[in-house]
């Protein structure tokens, strides 16, 4: 395979609501690296609708950084994480191996060898869009400490709230609750081996309550809904948005525990023994269950991207994982 120069195409922000795509020169092919040719990659509907509405305040301009991000907060940026192809050139090792890479919406590029990761034989490469939602489930369940037998409710059946489910219920003795105010999802959380209720009807006396429906009156309810000495994991990202809690009611009395978990870092309690390439890896063996293509709930051609995404924020409620096709994609699945 050649490892001359080429030219690939790339989504970028220019500015708040804007998306547009762009030619970019890609240099001959250094050692140690691989050039991935996309196959797929996956929309978030929580970060990338924020970072697309330029609503990541400047306190978090770095700390929000993708790992092959371009540009800065607000604009012009090229920003994503979900990113599926096959190995064109590179190690022996790595050619023609599919691959999953944090790297943003692009049809070709070229990272470090060690940046991707070869998918499991037996896992499609258009299901593996999920493995960065997947990765933040898996840390999710490590900061809750969920145990067996355990009462567990998840607020928000987005992508990471519907895995969460899926994980936490396979928990030996759980009993797990999706939350979500819409209805729909009912259907979503059987299949992945959970109860549904809808905000009003979520069962009480929680061992473990995760939030992350990105909503503070979801938090709030969280808060609700936890028994004596509970832990209510917030996984939930703002941007910009002010959040006011309840905290001068029952909260001390309960003994409640209010904890963060955010993927980029790994939980103490696996820290000495995981790495990231690790957690990775279990994310992607994990995607294996066919059950989990109902997360995908729709698949855009990567040209019609900068018209499809506004599209996408304005009905985030609606979306799960929107997943964009290459060309590469058709001609070589």
């Amino acid at each position: 395979m050649s490892t001359n120069s080429a030219a690939a195409t790339a989504f970028w922000i220019p500015g708040p609501g804007q998306g547009e795509l762009r030619r970019e020169a890609i240099p001959p092919l250094p050692a140690g690296q691989v050039r991935v040719m996309a196959l797929y990659s996956g929309i978030s509907r929580g970060t990338e609708s924020l970072v697309f509405q330029g609503r990541v305040p400047p306190s978090e301009h770095e700390r929000m950084r993708a790992p092959f991000q371009a540009g800065a907060f607000p604009g012009p940026v090229k920003y994503g994480y979900a990113s599926v192809g096959r190995v064109e050139a590179g190690p022996d090792e790595l050619e023609g191996q599919r691959v999953f890479c944090l790297h943003p919406h692009q049809d070709i590029y070229q990272v470090p060898a060690t940046a991707v990761t070869s998918l499991p034989e037996d896992l499609p490469p258009g299901r593996a869009v999920l493995a960065a939602n997947m990765e933040t489930a898996i840390n999710g369940i490590w900061d809750a400490g969920i145990s067996p037998g355990d009462r567990v409710c998840v607020i928000g059946a987005g992508v990471v709230g519907a895995l969460l489910a899926y994980l936490a219920a396979r928990i030996p003795g759980t009993r797990v609750t999706l939350v979500d105010l819409q209805a729909e999802r009912a259907p979503l959380a059987q299949a992945l081996g959970a109860s549904f209720a809808l905000p009003e009807h979520a069962p009480s006396e929680q061992d473990r309550v995760i939030h992350v429906s990105g909503q503070p009156a979801g938090l709030v309810r969280a808060l609700e809904l936890a028994g004596h000495e509970a832990l209510v994991l917030e996984m939930s990202w703002y941007g910009d948005t002010p959040v006011t809690l309840p905290l001068g009611e029952a909260f001390h009395a309960r003994r409640l525990t209010l904890r963060s978990s955010q993927v980029g870092q790994l939980p103490p309690s696996h820290a000495t023994r995981w790495d990231h390439r690790r957690r990775l890896a279990l994310a992607l063996d994990l995607l294996r269950d066919p059950v989990l293509d109902r997360l995908i709930s729709g698949e855009s051609d990567f040209a019609d991207l900068p018209r499809v995404m506004p599209s996408l924020v304005e009905g985030a409620g609606q979306v799960l994982c929107h997943r964009i096709r290459y060309p590469a994609a058709m001609s070589n699945p």
